[in-house]
């Protein structure tokens, strides 16, 4: 059922993110660690929906710190602590798992997490079937910017395939005479967001 597999690829992300914790925390100067709060199965025979799921309520200002489909950034998800280490968290799991994992979705209130998903390849992933699709895989390779508990953890860019692409998109941009019109014509189409988000800071 939906609801059973709902708590099976939340708790398994929970897994991944008590590693990840595990790794990250004893790190000088990464702070507190997202968690993925646990959800859990109940039955009610008596009830016409036998099962339903129970977990923690989260007070306070609920937060999507990653993207389903890449196609809207995610301010929040690069200008907050909390939003940077969901992303090093993404990639970290991606890099354990050599690629075949993804923990989705990531969504919550300050550093709890709640309603996540898991894309995995076709085959899945030891046994482990995600309930996202695999493009999600492919778009987080393609969009995914290190950050500094990137680089804390060791975890390796994964930004070298794009680097031909990225020459392409520079070399048209040198015809438009200043860097503000280019701000003003690039934004939907833009493969880098970087570019037009560094004006915030």
């Amino acid at each position: 059922s939906v609801v059973l597999q709902e708590c099976h690829v939340q708790n398994t992300a929970r897994e991944y993110a008590k590693l990840y914790a595990a790794e990250a925390e004893p790190l000088e100067g990464f702070g507190e660690v997202p968690e993925i709060i646990p959800i859990f199965l109940i039955h009610r025979p008596a009830n016409n929906i036998p099962y339903a799921t129970v977990e923690e309520e989260l007070v306070g200002e609920f937060v999507k710190y990653s993207v389903k489909d890449g196609k809207e950034v995610n301010f929040l998800r690069r200008d907050s602590e909390a939003g940077q280490k969901c992303c090093t968290f993404q990639h970290w799991v991606y890099e354990k798992t050599n690629g075949n994992l993804l923990v989705t979705d990531l969504q919550g209130v300050g550093m709890k997490l709640t309603d996540v998903g898991i894309a995995t390849l076709a085959k899945g992933y030891k046994g482990f079937k995600g309930n996202c699709s695999f493009s999600f895989i492919e778009q987080f390779r393609a969009l995914h910017q290190c950050n500094e508990y990137c680089e804390m953890l060791g975890l390796k860019s994964l930004r070298t395939t794009h680097q031909k692409q990225r020459k392409a998109t520079s070399t048209k941009s040198k015809n438009l005479p200043n860097a503000s019109t280019v701000k003003k014509m690039v934004p939907k189409k833009a493969r880098e967001p970087r570019d037009f988000i560094s004006s915030e800071h």
